[in-house]
């Protein structure tokens, strides 16, 4: 099992800039992928970033590219997602997720945490 524990969510101008922490516990070994996914009021949850914990391979989703850079600190078992230039578009509960080395779809979530922008 993995736990995940989100943080750094809060209330932010549009232009501005956040930072998300993911402090990841337990079996973090098992891990292979380690993401960012966002869910907004009466939308579905979307991708949003996805980082390997190895090799640090990085993936974003268009909406969020060249703005969001995803990051982590293997010693601390932490994923970071750095916002900037943020948009009123961007509010929504971020997630944290795990994927295991043998999976093919994420295994572990984290509570999420909330990101509001202001117009």
């Amino acid at each position: 099992q993995v736990q995940l524990l989100e943080s750094g969510g809060g209330l932010v101008q549009a232009g501005g800039s956040l930072t998300l922490s993911c402090a990841a516990s337990g079996s973090t070994d098992s891990v292979g992928i380690m993401g960012w996914f966002r869910q907004a009021p009466d939308k579905e949850r979307e991708f949003v970033a996805t980082i390997t914990w190895s090799g640090g391979i990085t993936f974003y989703a268009d909406s969020v590219k060249g703005r969001f850079t995803i990051s982590r600190d293997n010693a601390k078992s932490t994923v970071y997602l750095q916002m900037n230039s943020l948009k009123p578009e961007d509010t929504a509960v971020y997630y944290c997720a795990a994927r295991r080395r043998v999976s093919n779809r994420f295994d572990y979530w984290g509570q999420g945490t909330q990101v509001t922008i202001s117009s």
